[in-house]
């Protein structure tokens, strides 16, 4: 498991610089999630408020995501993705896909059926996202074809 996050990590900066797997994994979620407060990210990844301030502040920074107010809740503002995160969240997601599927090329489809089953069964088998990787090293997309796998569940690229 050591070996896999190390690889995570890796593999997030080749993909892009200037891109974390933690920033990458932000992102995603706040684009499935269509925004959120980030104490909602905190709660979902089992992180410090101060983790998350520190990354949500570097991804404002970036200009890659933006607080608006609530609709129904001035006071409270709700991180959203801008047009320039999710323009990166996509490269970055192309890119992953690209390196997992080359990887995965000369896999037999029964052999990538049951990648794709124990990838499945090992993050229904998760009580919820867990802690996220510490900060400084964005989940990967689809394995292949014929494949289909919750984007969390794709390994490393190298």
């Amino acid at each position: 498991m050591t070996a896999f996050a190390r690889r995570a990590r890796a593999s997030a900066g080749r993909l892009h610089p200037e891109l974390s797997l933690v920033s990458y994994t932000l992102l995603g979620h706040l684009e499935e999630s269509g925004g959120c407060r980030a104490t909602d990210l905190a709660a979902h990844y089992a992180l410090d408020k101060s983790t998350v301030s520190r990354q949500v502040s570097a991804l404002e920074g970036a200009g890659l995501i933006e607080r608006l107010a609530d609709q129904r809740d001035q006071r409270v503002q709700v991180l959203h993705l801008t047009p320039a995160g999710t323009e990166i969240l996509a490269q970055v997601t192309a890119s992953r896909r690209v390196a997992f599927r080359e990887r995965l090329a000369g896999w037999p489809e029964e052999d990538l059926r049951r990648f794709a089953g124990y990838l499945l069964r090992y993050n229904s088998a998760s009580p919820g996202p867990g802690p996220m990787p510490t900060p400084d090293p964005g989940p990967g997309p689809g394995p292949g074809p014929g494949v289909t796998a919750h984007p969390d569940a794709s390994p490393p690229i190298d």
